[in-house]
């Protein structure tokens, strides 16, 4: 008879929103036993409590960390993210954490150092590469059915600024929209193209219609970004808080091949729900549509390869680096 192998125990580090949301994943998926549970805030933990009553509620990180763990999820602001994560796979644990993994490129490298020293499973939550549409769309660049891939655009417009101070200071934030919603954009980027080396990039960032000359210090709220690889591609990025776009978000990513077109965009100013089409000169055809339930498939993804793989080192970790190094680089530090 064989024994049933036991699912990986695992730990979560902030339980707001997006953390709740991710723990509601993962139990759903069955990947993994959510063992215990730590917030700064009881209201938090207390809702988190109710999903997995099952759960152990701690108030710190090294309460979690003195328990058996295998991986820790971390949903908490972004200053406390590189030294949270450092310390979680210093002490063994696989981390999956919430973007940004570091402020600037060097947290990056120290958080990607430790769990290559360690040899424990790192993922962040860029979790549109799992929506259906922009992986239907990457399978077709994957398999050069577009061509070779030799421009894209990519946007990100919230109408919204974020509802937590934190996100307005550079020193807790390391940056404004730029890293909080262009990080997406900039993964997707240089995913697609499988993360060749970046020449160069350029940026104009402005804070309320005033552009910012320099590293500033202040907290943008649009940017525009261009980007030229190694292959003689060009990306350009754009996005922001707070823009008058007549809808609650612009949402869209655009891949142009010598052979066709590919474009991911938001329906009716939704943040969840995606259209993609494949194009053939003036000729669409539509490839994915809603409803799509794609906002924990990061979360899960990272648990069924803790599962399955014990928890190793993955190399893909390396390309987080990349995408840090071309912020700062946009930020101009």
């Amino acid at each position: 008879m064989t024994r049933k192998k036991k699912l990986p125990r695992l730990g979560f580090l902030g339980t707001g929103w997006i953390g709740r949301h991710r723990l509601n994943a993962i139990l759903q998926s069955g990947e993994a036993e959510i063992t215990a549970i730590a917030d700064i805030s009881p209201e938090n933990a207390r809702e988190a409590a109710k999903t997995v009553p099952s759960a152990t509620t701690v108030e710190t990180l090294d309460d979690l960390l003195g328990m058996e763990l295998d991986g820790l999820v971390i949903a908490t602001p972004s200053a406390g993210h590189c030294s949270e994560a450092i310390r979680a796979l210093d002490h063994g644990l696989a981390v999956f954490c919430q973007k940004p993994l570091g402020r600037n490129a060097r947290e990056t490298e120290l958080v990607v150092a430790a769990a290559r020293r360690s040899d424990r499973l790192l993922a962040v939550d860029y979790s549109y590469r799992f929506t259906d549409g922009i992986r239907k769309m990457h399978n077709l660049v994957r398999k050069g059915e577009l061509g070779d891939i030799y421009a894209a655009d990519l946007v990100f417009h919230n109408a919204y600024g974020p509802d937590k101070p934190w996100l307005y200071d550079m020193k807790l934030s390391g940056g404004g929209c730029l890293m909080d919603l262009g990080s997406h954009l900039v993964d997707l980027a240089l995913w697609f193209f499988d993360f060749p080396a970046v020449r160069n990039v350029s940026s104009t960032i402005f804070a309320q219609g005033r552009q910012l000359n320099g590293f500033s210090g202040m907290v943008e709220d649009y940017a525009v970004v261009s980007l030229a690889l190694e292959n003689g591609a060009v990306v350009r990025l754009a996005c922001s808080w707070n823009l008058p776009a007549g809808q609650d978000a612009v949402i869209e990513s655009t891949f142009f091949g010598t052979k066709g077109g590919a474009c991911f965009r938001n329906v009716n100013g939704s943040f969840y729900d995606f259209t993609a089409e494949r194009f053939k000169g003036t000729a669409r055809e539509t490839i994915a549509v809603p409803p799509d339930d794609w906002g924990g498939r990061a979360a899960v993804s990272w648990c069924r390869q803790l599962r399955t793989g014990g928890g190793r080192f993955d190399p893909e970790a390396e390309n987080l680096i990349g995408v840090a190094v071309t912020l700062d680089a946009a930020y101009g530090r």
